[in-house]
């Protein structure tokens, strides 16, 4: 079984794609299990963020998997398999690993070396374990992404600035007005986003703050905590936005809501109704994925809009060169260790199918020595159990240590194939120690044998 990812970004595809494929959290678990319909997929996992959506997938088959991981997308979307695929990518098995490991790090998002897509790749793992949709496979792949991207972030200065997309719409907002200071701002939208503008919003000085939200009472505990540290600040319904942009000079929207929720209708009864001109600049910065702004809004005199797209183009944007080639550095590293560590874990089973062969053997010689001489004393029945399983265990030593160190190398899974071919190992019995992990241990009928017991399941015993 393959790791497989399919996904749409920024980077492959314009806004209005995007939207059409915006996930929130109650859609990741409908389309995780319509992928999981498939036979061919046993784990599954959603990434949506906004500015992408992957699934990542273990599955048994690459084009069967692909093709039930791409139905499920086009279904809800509502595209067809030939427009998704226009915009989509593919990667499978290491090319998959490095991509996530590089999303965790912050090297694939708009803004290069943001920390929110840390928190993302951690709730999209969380709701994929509480909906019990990962096994093994995606257990340690994300937990070993998320290990990896807090290494970049701590090891590297790629985010040094602290960018994110709201900091960089912040300040393209900051240089189009001529400072943020003692100006009037708009937060539309009161979750963790809405917070993090009003947080931007308070270090650049600004002189108030209004918060919009569906629920009153959350745009309520924002604000408050905004007065609490010192900014005039007041919740309003979203029904009074028209009004909250009436005076207002930068607004940020990150709702999250499927539909626009700043009308054109609104913006424009704003500036009617407070008399302004193209002289008083109203900057709003739409961070919602589907758009919070009605494009038309853009059209509009005095009005300028920064969407994700003019951010991610932003020079803020992008991260130092030398900052990013030492993030590559760490990634591709991780990537060697993490697949080694998987190759040599895949050979496992059958290194430990073969000492349970080894076992057996010992185990039937010995039984048959204890029929041959039945008057052997206790210490040299003992004696000579320790003897031979010594040998054995000389005998197997190096190779099985060699074999998983063989393993980890890139074609390894070669190795283990030779061993079962070598002794003959029953590939059954090599799947049912993968699945069952490492036997406990009982006693042997010849330790059994030994102190005059009976091992439970085996007929009496008689000398040949």
């Amino acid at each position: 079984m393959s790791i497989l990812l399919f996904g749409v970004s920024h980077r492959s595809a314009p806004v209005s794609v995007l939207e059409q494929l915006s996930i929130d959290e109650s859609d990741r678990v409908k389309i995780v299990d319509r992928v999981l319909q498939s036979p061919l997929v046993t784990e599954a996992m959603v990434l949506s963020t906004c500015n992408r959506v992957e699934v990542y997938a273990v599955v048994e088959a690459f084009h069967g998997g692909l093709a039930a991981v791409g139905q499920a997308l086009s279904e809800y979307s509502g595209m067809t398999m030939g427009d998704l695929t226009q915009y989509a990518y593919v990667r499978y098995s290491e090319a998959a690993v490095e991509h996530l490991f590089a999303v965790a790090s912050g090297l694939d998002s708009a803004v290069v070396g943001e920390q929110q897509v840390l928190g993302q790749v951690r709730r999209a793992y969380a709701t994929a374990e509480a909906n019990r949709t990962v096994g093994r496979v995606l257990h340690e792949l994300a937990q070993r992404a998320l290990s990896v991207g807090k290494r970049v972030h701590s090891e590297t200065a790629i985010d040094a600035a602290g960018a994110s997309v709201v900091s960089v719409a912040l300040g393209m907002a900051d240089r189009r007005l001529g400072g943020l200071a003692g100006k009037t701002g708009v937060v539309v939208g009161a979750g963790a986003m809405g917070a993090l503008s009003a947080a931007h919003l308070t270090r650049s000085g600004i002189g108030h703050i209004r918060v919009l939200n569906r629920s009153l009472s959350r745009a309520q505990r924002l604000a408050r905590k905004l007065r609490e540290s010192g900014v005039p600040a007041e919740a309003m319904a979203l029904d009074r936005l028209s009004d909250a942009l009436a005076d207002a000079d930068v607004v940020v929207s990150c709702t999250g809501a499927v539909s626009p929720v700043v009308s054109l209708a609104d913006v424009h009864h704003a500036l009617v109704a407070a008399h302004r001109d193209e002289a008083r600049l109203l900057v709003i910065c739409d961070l919602g994925m589907p758009r919070d702004v009605d494009p038309a809004v853009a059209g509009l005199p005095g009005v300028w809009v920064v969407d994700v797209d003019r951010v991610q183009h932003e020079p803020a944007a992008h991260a130092a060169a030398s900052d990013v080639d030492a993030a590559r550095h760490i990634v591709a590293a991780e990537v060697a260790n993490y697949l080694a560590g998987q190759r040599m874990a895949e050979v496992t089973p059958t290194v430990t199918a073969l000492r349970q062969r080894a076992a057996d053997v010992v185990e039937a010689e010995l039984l048959r020595l204890d029929n041959r001489l039945p008057g052997l004393a206790i210490s040299e029945r003992e004696e000579v159990a320790r003897t031979v399983r010594r040998v054995v265990d000389k005998l197997l030593h190096a190779p099985t240590v060699r074999i998983k160190q063989l393993a980890s190398a890139p074609g390894g899974d070669s190795y283990a194939e030779a061993l079962r071919e070598l002794f003959e190992l029953d590939q059954t019995a090599v799947d049912a120690v993968a699945t069952a992990g490492e036997l406990p241990a009982v006693p042997t009928a010849f330790d059994a044998g030994a102190r005059g017991q009976q091992v439970p399941g085996t007929p009496p015993q008689s000398p040949e």
